[in-house]
Formats: C-alpha cells, sequence, structure tokens
C-alpha cells in the first residue's frame, strides 16, 4: 500500500446531524450516515480516509469502502497519526500484552476485531505459527503491514492468510488461504488446559482452531469424571479429548470429517487416550444411537453455524431445536447437555428457548447450570455487544 499521508487523505463527510452515533464511540459508520459523493464511490474499497462532520471538525481515520453497507471501520480518533506499520505494531503490541497477561503458554487468539482495534481483522496464535483472517477491505489493504509487524514482534516460522470467510464478500473480496510469510507444512500443534492437539490451518476450518471453547472445554472436563462422554461435531476432538482428561471411562467423537477425525485421533495418540472416531452426519448418528438405547453421561454438541445471514435465523432456530431434541434423548438421567452456537446473527434468548423447547420435545426435562460464551482472549468492544457471537449452555437432564 502507499504511505499514508493524514493531511491528503481523502475526506468523508457525515451528512447533518448523523455523526452522533460515531461520536459516542460506535465504530462503524453506515453507508446512509455519509455523504455518497461521486468521488467517494470512486475511492477503491479499504482507503484511508479522513471523517468529517457536517461542521467540518475531523473526528478520525477509517477505512471505507462504499460499496459494503459498513461504510467506514474506526481506526484512531487522532486523525493526524499516520496508518504506518508503527501504528500496527502499537495495536498488536497492546493485543499481545493482554494475552500474555491472561495465558501463559502462547496459544490464543491474538486480536478479535474491533476489540484490539484492528476492525475486520482476526488473529490466532500456534506458538511460532499465526493463521490471519481478513474480512474487511480496510484490512485487506492493511495486510502487509500487519504481516510487516507480526514477523517484528513474535519470533515466527510462518504467517497464514485464511481469508475463505463468505463474509468477505459483503465487502468484495476475493475468497482464499495461503502461506503469507515463511514455510509451512502440514498440522501445527495446539495446547490448551494442558492437552495437546493438533490444528490444520490450510484445510481445516475458519482459522484452525476454536480457541473460543477453551473454558467451556474445561468446564465440561470437570463434570466427566466416571462417565462415558459423546462429542458431536467433534472436529479436532476438542470436547471428547478434555473430558477424556477429566476422567470420563469412554469418550467417543464425531464428525463428518475423516480430516477432523484424523487430527483428533492423533491428538488422542499425543496424549495417551484411547477415544473412539466415528464417521458421521450429526442428526442420523444421534438417532441411530437413541435408536441403539445408547446413552451417556455427558454430550456436547457443538455445530458449525446454522445462521450464517438475518433470512436463516428461523430454519436456523428449528435446527437448534432439533440438535437439541436428537442429544437430550442420548443424555442418561442425572448427565449433562452442552449446547453452543457460533451463529452471530442467533440472539442469545432465541438459541436459550430453542434448546429448551429441544429437551422439552425429547420428552426430557432438566435444569440450566452455566449460560456462557467466549474465552476472554475473545474480548468485545462496549459498543458492539452482538459481536457476542457464541452461546454456550449446560443442563443437567433429568
Amino acid at each position: 500500500m502507499d504511505a499514508d499521508t493524514p493531511q491528503t487523505r481523502p475526506l468523508i463527510r457525515f451528512e447533518k446531524g448523523r455523526s452522533k452515533r460515531f461520536r459516542a464511540g460506535h465504530p462503524w459508520v453506515f453507508s446512509n450516515e455519509v455523504q455518497m459523493t461521486a468521488e467517494a464511490k470512486a475511492l477503491p474499497p479499504g482507503t484511508l480516509v479522513t471523517l468529517v462532520d457536517a461542521g467540518d471538525e475531523k473526528l478520525g481515520t477509517a477505512s471505507f469502502n462504499s460499496r459494503s453497507l459498513i461504510a467506514a471501520r474506526m481506526l484512531c480518533s487522532d486523525w493526524r497519526r499516520p496508518i504506518d506499520v508503527g501504528f500496527v505494531k502499537e495495536r498488536l503490541g497492546n493485543a499481545l500484552a493482554l494475552r500474555d497477561l491472561l495465558y501463559g503458554q502462547p496459544w490464543y487468539r491474538l486480536v478479535h476485531s474491533e476489540a484490539d482495534g484492528m476492525p475486520g481483522l482476526v488473529i490466532d496464535r500456534y506458538g511460532d505459527v499465526v493463521a490471519m483472517q481478513v474480512n474487511s477491505a480496510g484490512m485487506e489493504t492493511l495486510t502487509p503491514l500487519v504481516v510487516q509487524a507480526l514477523t517484528e514482534l513474535l519470533p515466527l516460522r510462518a504467517v497464514v492468510l485464511k481469508n475463505d470467510a463468505p463474509v468477505r464478500a459483503l465487502e468484495g473480496l476475493e475468497l482464499y488461504d495461503r502461506v503469507a510469510w515463511g514455510e509451512l507444512s502440514g498440522p501445527v500443534e495446539v495446547r490448551e488446559n494442558g492437552l495437546t492437539y493438533f490444528a490444520d490451518l490450510i484445510q481445516g476450518q475458519k482459522t484452525g482452531w476454536f480457541f473460543d471453547q477453551r473454558d467451556n472445554r474445561a468446564f465440561m472436563a470437570a463434570l466427566a469424571k466416571g462417565r462415558t462422554v459423546l462429542d458431536v461435531y467433534c472436529y479436532g476432538g476438542g470436547f471428547a479429548l478434555a473430558m477424556k482428561a477429566g476422567g470420563a471411562t469412554r469418550a467417543v467423537a464425531v464428525d463428518r470429517s475423516a480430516e477432523a477425525l484424523d487430527l483428533a485421533a492423533r491428538a488422542a495418540q499425543a496424549n495417551g487416550f484411547a477415544i473412539e472416531t466415528v464417521r458421521a452426519e450429526a442428526y442420523a448418528e444421534l438417532a441411530r444411537l437413541d435408536a441403539a438405547k445408547e446413552r451417556f453421561g455427558v454430550v456436547a454438541v457443538d455445530p458449525p453455524a446454522f445462521v450464517k445471514s438475518r433470512k436463516d435465523l428461523n430454519a436456523g432456530a428449528k435446527g437448534y431445536r432439533k440438535l437439541a431434541k436428537l442429544a437430550a434423548a442420548v443424555v442418561e438421567p442425572g448427565g449433562f447437555l452442552f449446547a453452543a452456537s457460533c451463529s452471530h446473527h442467533m440472539p442469545a434468548d432465541l438459541f436459550l428457548d430453542e434448546i429448551a423447547q429441544g429437551v422439552a420435545q425429547a420428552g426430557r426435562g432438566g435444569r440450566v447450570i452455566r449460560v456462557s460464551g467466549a474465552g476472554p482472549d475473545h474480548p468485545l468492544h462496549p459498543m458492539l455487544p452482538e459481536s457476542a457471537y457464541l452461546k454456550a449452555v449446560v443442563l443437567q437432564v433429568d
């Protein structure tokens, strides 16, 4: 990207009376809040701009994309400051200091978008490898600076770009996965709660591992002692191995992906555990287990997003209800059911209601003993409560 010169940046002006929400601290500016002049529409997506109030007051620096509903994403309240590698290193350094305070080992989400002052950017750290997911045109423009800053801040051997999220299409961005810096071959090691897992950063899901469930896995492990456990949508075996380490007598891991099950089996071997892996569709396998009268002391269902957009909400809600019904049916009396949703568009109250209805439809009762979300390495911007995408609930089932 070209060097950022604050004095010559393009100006994007708010419509009269439309800057109040932004002034209150919201990091997004919507397309109907600014003057979409011909000059503004001609700016390449991701251009750095200075936001200006209708009264000519300069309010800060943002990345701009006239093709997106979120037209501008706040980067810095001081418009005079250049957005350069020094700026990026400062933001990454602040994020790094927080994670190092929270965790004693370098396996965590390093950057969580707006909450870390890097809108549209997610970075997960795996020791000496990082995986980046870039979801905005502005951060796509800044990617070279981010890669440079990462390699200067951390002793890395590889930086991977996992830019395959469908949300990129809303910003007019192409989808791709590649190693942006260094070299990487094969899965990387993940260390979490005293266990070793493996993540495939090239072919695997999202950024390779789901650090957001770390605390939830630890909680479920504490419930598993002396019980048989079932981990559905297991991916790399996160819940199955955590519960096995917690003292489960038998652990069954279910996923439709052979590659995911291979990662789970490899992790089980690395930890000296024996688990059973089953390649199957979740609904069908739960129905089969119920028909076979198999019951488990703990059942965890952590599916991919059922609600990828607002239009999917009704169908997705029914999907969670059906999943809860099938899962509750194979929980032994007095056992526990963990259910999660990573759907950004699924409201927490509706999710809890659908899970409760599903349990009731299975002819079971029970009580909620825990409602939770993502771990502290997934902080929230205080003005973006809707970014609390992960919802999780634990029930004891009668």
